[in-house]
């Protein structure tokens, strides 16, 4: 049975193995547990049958954009919906928030891809560059493909309506 909610506290620790063993084979860029603690309120975490299965944030950039970040799911639960769901999920808070665009720094832009996200300059988003990207120690080199998804195309400002539960 898979669920996906809001991390709590109590997850970080487990977020924080999930997305380092991750970062040491490459796929992603490490966080600090630290971090994860302080972002704890941006993360959605997948459960299956109760066990944290997968992990994903949210972080806001701006009025009108934010990133999806630190995406993982467990080796052994890997090509089972189990990040679409996530980002699923991070998309609905985001379209909740108003944002108009969301956007991701990824190793795999074909995956996102399938998830409605097109291939971007990473210059689209100059906040995360100049913020964060600049203080990476792979910014000179970074590998890492641009991919966002337009939430607004139309520019209507009419509020999203909620869904049932």
């Amino acid at each position: 049975m898979l669920s996906i909610e809001a991390a709590r506290i109590s997850d970080a620790e487990a977020i924080h193995q999930l997305v380092t063993f991750w970062a040491d084979r490459g796929d992603m860029l490490h966080r600090p547990v630290g971090e994860i603690f302080e972002a704890i309120r941006d993360f959605k975490v997948a459960r299956v049958d109760g066990a944290l299965a997968g992990c994903g944030s949210l972080h806001i950039m701006g009025s009108d954009l934010a990133e999806v970040r630190s995406l993982a799911v467990r080796e052994d639960l890997q090509v089972k919906g189990i990040g679409a769901a996530i980002v699923a999920a991070c998309i609905d808070d985001a379209r909740s928030f108003g944002l108009e665009r969301v956007f991701a720094l990824t190793y795999r832009p074909g995956f996102f891809e399938k998830q409605g996200f097109r291939v971007a300059n990473v210059m689209e988003f100059p906040q995360k560059v100049w913020n964060e990207c600049v203080r990476c120690p792979f910014f000179t080199n970074c590998k890492e493909v641009a991919v966002v998804l337009d939430l607004n195309p139309r520019g209507d400002l009419s509020v999203p309506v909620a869904r049932g539960g």
